[in-house]
């Protein structure tokens, strides 16, 4: 199934519990524009774009439809934690 950007944002709004107005004052514009958007009436900005995908904490390529891969920043964690989550992923990979 291809999902364009107005389908990514809204299943990423909702995946976040998030309603349009939280994320339109997140973004500093009007609920209308994300209604807008998800409609496919009209698209983002590429400044917003930048900021969902922070909000969203996914990479812009997924955001925009063109990679289905999605990342999960672990930066923060400690290399315990690291090699925990990498483990983690390989096992769930291996069950596919």
């Amino acid at each position: 199934m291809i999902l364009h950007i107005a389908d990514r944002i809204r299943y990423l709004r909702d995946k976040m519990g998030m309603t349009q107005t939280d994320l339109a004052k997140k973004l500093g514009i009007s609920r209308s524009a994300v209604n807008s958007w998800e409609m496919s009436l009209s698209s983002p900005s590429l400044s917003n774009i930048i900021e969902m995908s922070q909000i969203f904490h996914v990479n812009i390529d997924y955001l925009l439809s063109l990679s289905d891969k999605t990342m999960v920043d672990i930066s923060n964690l400690t290399n315990d934690q690291k090699e925990l989550v990498f483990r983690l992923v390989n096992c769930l990979e291996k069950k596919n």
